[in-house]
């Protein structure tokens, strides 16, 4: 074993020499020989810590436990991940393990490879990051999102610049880095604002897409002024001749990637069938360029973050090349990389050093706190001279100063670059560990978008008049809910004296880009986006309206949003065009034999989601067992074109969502084609009277709808049931003479009729009597349409 030195200097804040000396072992320990030949056959010199292979895990597995651990208390508190990553680091680092035979502090080596290891995967983010973001918002981005994003970077930067100035009135704000420190005070970090509002579940709420686009803008004149500042510097430094130099090859560098490699991947892209996946020698092509961006940053004389972002920027976002990208690299970055990056960043912190701060770094911890504070208060009057709300201009101000990794990512490069000392590093931490602590609490309090959505008026299909347009939505997710949804148009049979006004929502989930799309097709005009993401939805609906000129106008709609903040779309749909039915399809689908021919809990989710927050009444289509080749409902739609009608029941046991759904089944059957029955599963012997949990006025108005209802529908059958089995039994019985039936939510209803049916009850969204009209012991060739009608709810 042979042991080597050497000496290297390097320059402080302060412009002094520090004089460093590192020795190192070699050949390095890699790969130890196995736990049992060094219990019993090597020198007792020899430690299981000295080989970088194993410390490396230990120290991996170690942070991991810990950020775990500590996300669990935390969460509770509402605070994000990133947080608990910190404060694993802090717990390793010699300010708590004391041990210099600990973990962590085995050798200065240990620390070197688990920082390469972090740094890597803040490369990687940063190239993500870059790849969802769309630089072409910044052109669409209104003068809201503009005036708050430029102001908030350049007036806190201002003011923290006089402030430093005041306080330290000899230095030059460039030679000793103020300026530089102000913009990195003062900034936006759009990949730190993103990461907020989607894990707020905001991305693609009115205050998101403000926040959002107002964070591209200031992000975009941060690393403006963060160029002008370093190429000052070098300027006064090295004279004007390496500023032009500079600046001619970040330039060159910036065409290269935008002239070479976005063509080649737009190629690429280009080549590859529409929804289709990338190929693979493409896919690895890219991330080899992205592997190699880092060392011509360098060659380029730019800051070796910038390549890799760049790059990133010069891919295009979305499917095909952006999401595979995404779905591929960022499960492995965000869970593996980026929690190893995070704790070393508070491996760096010591309170030690702010023991013995210099004047220099108290004066800019005070400039950092003032520009904060001042871009929270630029960041809450500007919104407020728009007149927004005093609560979302608050909620915009702590979305605006939020904090992250970026920003602690980008002070341990200083750190390590020795741009920075240890106590501004330390003052910069502690400030950055408060402000993502305090930011997604007090946005989560102040800002509930579902609050909009408390609608007093009523917006269900009982209170709109039969001789009035009714507006509904429908909700597209795959191309099989089309044809669902227009054959229970169809089935509806519009006219010119009973009309519907439907929009069509296509819902796209985000991927590969960061910015959510809400894309109108109106009379087939080019959107904001160039993507063809609902083409055949446009063709389908277009040509149902064609066929139904006089009854319906459609409108279709494309929105691509997260799928855990999708309702937000339908909701603020609906309240804009004032509709007064939703229509969500089913997360599954059967075929004839029972089997599951497709499930997404996503869309069952989303429905729990527009259930509880919906503005209007909504409607759940179940559609029927499926034949292999076709849908059911469809077939029986053409063969009742031959036959003189098409059967629809209701079935009703009392309450406003049953009302809602002999409402539903009275405007259908308008057409002379159609005929109605309504089922009414009575209790026997009067429990329901005593049982029930509706209250009297509900009891007394089913006595009214029921007494006339009996004289204006096709058919009236009224059945008295003991419980649950004797319910199911009949409904076994009479199903299958009807192409579709339409039944309540009536979620938390407790009665006679259904009781023992509610311990069997699978999916909750549909209710008791929809739940087991869906399951496979009942075979009929219909579809279900489960309503719940518009919910009361209070502010």
């Amino acid at each position: 074993m042979a042991t080597g030195s050497s000496s290297s200097y390097s320059t402080g804040i302060d412009g002094t020499k520090v004089s460093e000396e590192i020795c190192l072992k070699f050949p390095p320990k890699v790969t130890s020989p196995g736990l049992t030949t060094m219990l019993f056959e090597t020198d007792e010199h020899d430690k299981l810590m000295d080989y970088a292979g194993i410390r490396l895990h230990l120290q991996m597995v170690v942070i991991y436990v810990l950020t775990q651990s500590f996300h669990r208390l935390l969460k509770i508190l509402g605070l994000p991940v990133f947080i608990s990553q910190v404060l694993a680091g802090i717990m390793l680092t010699p300010m708590v393990f004391r041990d210099q035979d600990s973990l962590i502090n085995v050798s200065e080596d240990s620390v070197a490879i688990l920082g390469t290891v972090g740094a890597f995967g803040f490369v990687f983010f940063m190239f993500l990051s870059g790849v969802k973001m769309d630089i072409t918002l910044a052109n669409r981005s209104g003068k809201k999102a503009v005036f708050i994003g430029f102001l908030t970077v350049v007036v806190p930067m201002m003011f923290c610049l006089a402030t430093v100035k005041l306080l330290h009135p000899g230095g030059d704000i460039f030679k000793n880095k103020s300026f530089f420190l102000a913009v990195s005070y003062a900034g936006t970090s759009f990949p730190v604002i993103h990461c907020l509002l989607d894990e707020l579940k905001i991305l693609n709420s009115e205050l998101g897409r403000i926040g959002l686009s107002a964070a591209l803008i200031g992000d975009l004149v941060t690393v403006g002024l963060t160029m002008f500042s370093i190429l000052v510097k070098t300027g006064l430094e090295q004279g004007r001749k390496r500023v032009l130099i500079h600046i001619g090859l970040a330039v060159l560098f910036i065409l290269i990637v935008m002239f070479v490699l976005r063509p080649g991947m737009k190629w690429i892209v280009k080549r590859t069938p529409e929804a289709g996946r990338i190929k693979e020698a493409c896919f690895y092509l890219v991330v080899l360029a992205f592997m190699v961006s880092p060392r011509f940053t360098e060659l380029f004389h730019l800051h070796i973050l910038y390549g890799p972002f760049i790059l990133g920027l010069a891919v295009p976002d979305g499917p095909p090349l952006g999401s595979a990208l995404i779905e591929k690299l960022e499960p492995f970055v965000l869970g593996l990389f980026l929690p190893v990056f995070a704790a070393t960043c508070g491996l760096r912190f010591n309170l030690s050093y702010l023991k013995n701060s210099n004047e220099f770094a108290d004066h800019q911890a005070i400039g950092a706190v003032v520009a904060l504070v001042t871009k929270f208060g630029v960041s809450f009057v500007l919104p407020r001279l728009f007149k927004m709300p005093t609560r979302d201009c608050l909620a915009l101000a702590f979305i605006m100063v939020s904090k992250g990794i970026v920003e602690i990512g980008s002070y341990s490069i200083m750190h390590d670059n020795r741009s920075i000392s240890e106590d501004i590093f330390s003052y910069m931490t502690i400030l950055i560990v408060l402000v993502a602590s305090i930011v997604p609490v007090f946005v989560k309090r102040l800002y509930d978008p579902s609050r909009k959505y408390l609608c007093f008026q009523k917006r269900t299909v009982a209170s709109s008049k039969l001789d009035h347009e009714l507006r509904m939505i429908s909700c597209i997710h795959v191309p099989a809910n089309v044809n669902s949804i227009i054959n229970l148009l169809k089935a509806s049979c519009p006219t010119k004296e009973c009309p519907i006004q439907m929009d069509v929502l296509h819902l796209v989930k985000l991927r590969g880009q960061a910015t959510p799309l809400f894309i109108t097709h109106r009379n087939h005009k080019k959107t904001k986006s160039n993507r063809s993401y609902s083409d055949n939805v446009v063709v389908a609906f277009k040509q149902f309206e064609r066929d139904y000129s006089e009854g319906v106008s459609v409108n279709v709609f494309t929105a691509v949003s997260p799928p855990h903040s999708m309702y937000e779309d339908i909701c603020n749909l609906a309240m804009n065009c004032s509709t007064s039915f939703i229509i969500l399809p089913f997360h599954r689908r059967w075929y004839t034999d029972g089997s599951i021919e497709s499930e997404d809990e996503t869309v069952r989710s989303l429905n729990f989601d527009i259930l509880e927050k919906a503005p209007c009444s909504v409607g759940i289509l179940v559609e029927g067992r499926r034949n292999l080749r076709s849908s059911n409902l469809r077939d029986t739609l053409s063969s009742s074109n031959n036959s003189p009608t098409f059967n629809i029941a209701v079935i009703f046991l009392g309450g406003r969502d049953d009302w809602e759904a002999i409402a539903i089944g009275k405007r259908i059957s308008q057409d002379e084609s159609v005929t109605l029955t309504v089922i009414h599963l009575k209790a026997a012997n009067n429990l329901g009277m005593i049982l029930a949990d509706t209250g009297t006025d509900d009891r007394t108005l089913d006595n009214e709808m029921l007494s006339h209802i009996k004289g204006s529908v096709d058919s009236y059958i009224e059945e008295q049931v003991n419980d649950g089995p004797e319910t199911s039994n009949f409904l076994r019985a009479v199903v299958g003479n009807y192409q579709l039936i339409i039944v309540g939510r009536r979620y938390n209803s407790d009665d006679p009729q259904t009781s023992g049916l509610q311990e069997w009850c699978e999916f909750q969204e549909i209710g008791v009597i929809g739940d087991l009209l869906s399951s496979p012991d009942f075979i009929g060739n219909y579809s279900l349409l489960i309503v719940q009608q518009q919910q009361q709810r209070t502010a």
